[in-house]
């Protein structure tokens, strides 16, 4: 990761971020995938907590859909240029390790749209992001009832 100065930028892999009060804005570079890239940027920050916003164009997209009858996921992928027109997630941990949950609505070229969790996708074009960090370390843990990872704040 490379500083420039306090007014300037941060920059790691697979993307370049600007600090402006709390908020970080943050741009993903062309080709690359937004897990591995935001993984990256909220380690280096050491981004605990925080809510994710977002939009873009991807070419390349794996969504992921939970069955809570059989309480386990379909992952499906997609492989089309297609707009980010929305872009959600927030940020907790783990087992220790920083959880993104994002979801993601895709604009098509024939103007239908898909919509779900999205695992991963590989930016063609623009991902442009505002990620808003809070000030504390949540905790998800597994709900063996549901199969879901959910918020434990007894952590």
């Amino acid at each position: 990761m490379t500083q420039v100065n306090a007014q300037s930028y941060i920059k790691g892999k697979g993307w370049t971020a600007r600090k402006v009060d709390s908020t970080y804005i943050v741009s993903l570079d062309d080709k690359t995938s937004i897990l591995d890239d935001l993984t990256d940027f909220v380690t280096s920050q050491k981004i605990k907590a925080g809510s994710i916003i977002g939009i873009g164009a991807i070419n390349e997209a794996t969504l992921r859909f939970f069955d809570p009858k059989t309480k386990n996921y379909v992952d499906k992928k997609f492989a089309e240029q297609m707009e980010v027109s929305n872009f959600t997630g927030n940020i907790s941990e783990v087992l220790g390790k920083p959880m993104l949950h994002l979801h993601v609505t895709l604009g098509r070229s024939d103007y239908s749209a898909l919509a779900g969790h999205l695992l991963d996708g590989k930016i063609r074009g623009a991902g442009e992001l505002y990620i808003y960090p809070v000030d504390s370390k949540i905790i998800k843990v597994k709900n063996e009832n549901v199969g879901l990872n959910f918020y434990d704040f007894e952590k």
